[in-house]
C-alpha cells in the first residue's frame, strides 16, 4: 500500500468532532409511555429510527400554526379498523383536508353507521364466501348486506340533491357527514370531518361502492326522465387549490400511496403551470413537512414507492437543504400509524 493511500489513525474521527449524533440502546424497562418508547426508538436505527423521526416531523407539522395539513390515505385502513386514528387527528385539529380512496370512505361509512366487519376464517374458500355474501379484504370480511344498507343511506342523501345539479366528491361526502351527524351516528371519519369543516376529496370516486351507488342513482333519474347529477371531479381540484393558495406552509401526512397521495402532491405543479400557461398570478406552493408510512419500496418504480426526493424534482416538495422536513417509514401502517399518532398526542398533552 502506498503512503498516499494509507489512512493514518491521526485522521480518524470521533464522531462527535464531525457533529454526528450518538445512538442510544433501547432500554424498554425504563419506558412507561408510548411517547417515551417512540422517542427512544428515534435514537436507534433502521425502521425504529424512522418511526421516531416520523413522530418528530408530525409534531413539528402540528405545532406550526401557519401550516395547512393534508392527510392522504389509501389501502384498506378503515376495514382494518384504523378509522378512529384518522378521526382523532381530525378532531384534534391536526388536519385541514383529507384525500382518500372511495373504498376507504365506503368501509368507513359502514363502520360509522354501526355495521360490523368480521375476521376471515381461512377454512372458508373464496367461492363459499361469494355464495354467502362475504367480501374478503385480505384477512377481513365486508358483508354484502352492509353494502346494500349503505346504498340505502346514500340514496337518502342523493335524493335531497336536485336532479341535474353539479357536484363533486367533497361536496357529496360533506352531505353524507351531515346526515350522519344529524342522525347521531357513531364516531366516523365523515362525521368528524363534517363537524370540523374538513373537506374529504376522493379523486377516483367511481372506483368504489359509493361511486357505484351514485351511478345507480343517476340511472334511476334517467329512467324517470330527469337529468342526472353532473359529477365534476375538477370542482374538487379547484376547491383544494383555493385552500392551498391561502397558506404559505404546507404539510402532508400520507398512509400508503396511489392516487390520493399524488393528487394532493400535484397542487404545486398545478399552480405553476396555471401561472405559466394562463398568464395569471399564482403563488408558489410546495410541501415543507412530509411524513409517509408505506411498505412499498422505491425500486419497483411505482407511484406508491415514489420518494419525497423524487417529488422535489417535480416541484412538489421543499428540498431538505431549503428547510423541507421529510420522513418515510417503510412499515405496515396498521402497526406504525397508531404509535406515531399516540406519541404525538402524549407530547402535546404534556407540552401544549
Amino acid at each position: 500500500m502506498s503512503d498516499e493511500s494509507r489512512r493514518g489513525t491521526e485522521n480518524y474521527g470521533t464522531g462527535h468532532d464531525d457533529g454526528l449524533e450518538p445512538l442510544v440502546p433501547l432500554d424498554i424497562g425504563r419506558l412507561d409511555t408510548v411517547d417515551a418508547l417512540v422517542s427512544a426508538m428515534g435514537n436507534t436505527a433502521f425502521g425504529g429510527r424512522r418511526l421516531g423521526e416520523a413522530a418528530d416531523a408530525l409534531e413539528a407539522m402540528v405545532r406550526d400554526p401557519d401550516c395547512f395539513r393534508v392527510v392522504t390515505i389509501s389501502g384498506a385502513m378503515t376495514i382494518a379498523k384504523q378509522g378512529l386514528v384518522l378521526c382523532e387527528m381530525i378532531e384534534r385539529g391536526w388536519v385541514q383536508a383529507v384525500v382518500a380512496t372511495g373504498a376507504l370512505m365506503t368501509h368507513g361509512l359502514v363502520e360509522g353507521a354501526g355495521m360490523l366487519h368480521f375476521k376471515h376464517r381461512a377454512s372458508m374458500r373464496d367461492e363459499m364466501l361469494f355464495e354467502r355474501g362475504y367480501n374478503r379484504v385480505y384477512d377481513t370480511i365486508e358483508l354484502e348486506r352492509n353494502l346494500d344498507d349503505t346504498e340505502v343511506l346514500m340514496s337518502t342523501v342523493l335524493r335531497k340533491i336536485a336532479p341535474g345539479s353539479p357536484i363533486s366528491s367533497h361536496e357529496l361526502l360533506g352531505r353524507v357527514g351531515q346526515y350522519l351527524d344529524e342522525n347521531d351516528a357513531g364516531r366516523a371519519i365523515l362525521r368528524s370531518a363534517y363537524r370540523r369543516n374538513v373537506p374529504i376529496y376522493v379523486p377516483a370516486f367511481s372506483d368504489s361502492e359509493l361511486g357505484l351507488d351514485f351511478a345507480i342513482h343517476n340511472r334511476r333519474l334517467r329512467d324517470r326522465g330527469e337529468a342526472p347529477l353532473a359529477y365534476d371531479p375538477f370542482r374538487d381540484l379547484e376547491d383544494f387549490a383555493v385552500h392551498v393558495r391561502k397558506h404559505e406552509t404546507l404539510g402532508i401526512f400520507t398512509i400508503g400511496g396511489g392516487v390520493p397521495r399524488n393528487w394532493a402532491q400535484q397542487v404545486g405543479p398545478f399552480l405553476e403551470i396555471s401561472a405559466d400557461r394562463l398568464k395569471v398570478e399564482e403563488p408558489v406552493r410546495r410541501y415543507r413537512y412530509a411524513v409517509r408510512i408505506c411498505p412499498e419500496p422505491e425500486h419497483w418504480g411505482g407511484l406508491s414507492g415514489c420518494s419525497y426526493t423524487e417529488g422535489v424534482s417535480w416541484g412538489k416538495f421543499v428540498p431538505e437543504n431549503e428547510g423541507g422536513r421529510h420522513v418515510e417509514v417503510h412499515a405496515d401502517a396498521t402497526i406504525a400509524w397508531p404509535f406515531v399518532v399516540r406519541a404525538v398526542i402524549e407530547r402535546l398533552e404534556k407540552r401544549p
